[in-house]
């Protein structure tokens, strides 16, 4: 397997090194240069647009972080690029856009969104496609372990995880329609879905579950999202490299 210990050496920036008082939205171009130009590895969110291009955005309406109303599913890219950042002259970037910028300078984890319904084997697909060739370090992840079984059918060498919690939240996880919530919180589908690392939510970290993936399967382990010292502390004495947001940890 490709060497992914960056993923414990530095802390990585959750959605670039965002500040919105800096004017740097999260997932942004200019949030992204500024994690680069830090040295940290930084995590991103991409979904599918309806003409097929894969782009860079969390949420799943706009009303949040851009000028824009509404849900984010069945737009174009152009219609995406059409639409401001709130405050800024950033618009939503495609995964071209980013990696063309970051240029290996530093490591990327890239997340597949998913909502627990339909399988979005061609979000997995494109991604991969966008992916292939890029010459800096990058691994891919989501929540949804039958997203990564694709990845691992679809683009064998390239690195892939799993973000987990304990999947308390019925809603978050589709009411558990598609995935059992038991495979879910306790990992349990490692042997279909063949992730290779796990993005553990910190306020967890200790429990029987990231125990077993530390000790059990020494896989490498990162924790989200680190706001506060007491997470960063967590997350190093357990080992975890920290995904953080609203402060630097170089200061």
């Amino acid at each position: 397997m490709t060497d992914i210990s960056w993923l414990s050496a530095r802390p990585i920036a959750h959605r670039g090194l965002h500040d919105d008082k800096a004017g740097r939205i999260e997932n942004t171009l200019s949030a992204f240069d500024a994690a680069a130009r830090a040295g940290f590895a930084m995590e991103m969110d991409v979904h599918l647009s309806a003409d097929g291009v894969v782009y860079v955005f969390h949420d799943d309406h706009l009303d949040r972080l851009t000028a824009g109303r509404g849900p984010v599913a069945g737009r174009t890219m152009a219609e995406l690029r059409a639409i401001p950042m709130i405050g800024t002259d950033d618009r939503i970037p495609t995964l071209r856009q980013v990696l063309d910028l970051v240029a290996g300078r530093t490591g990327l984890v890239v997340e597949i969104k998913s909502y627990f319904a339909e399988r979005q084997r061609d979000l997995v697909a494109a991604t991969a496609r966008e992916l292939a060739g890029y010459g800096g370090p990058v691994v891919v992840e989501s929540f949804d372990p039958r997203q990564i079984q694709d990845l691992a059918e679809i683009a064998p060498d390239l690195p892939r995880g799993i973000v987990a919690d304990d999947a308390a939240s019925a809603e978050d996880y589709n009411h558990y329609r598609f995935v059992d919530r038991d495979e879910l919180a306790g990992l349990g589908h490692r042997d279909w879905s063949k992730f290779q690392f796990v993005s553990y939510w910190v306020q967890l970290l200790g429990n029987d579950v990231s125990r077993r993936v530390r000790d059990d399967w020494h896989l490498p382990l990162t924790a989200w999202t680190v706001r506060t010292p007491e997470d960063r502390r967590a997350a190093q004495d357990f080992g975890a490299g920290p995904v953080f947001e609203g402060f630097d940890p170089d200061a």
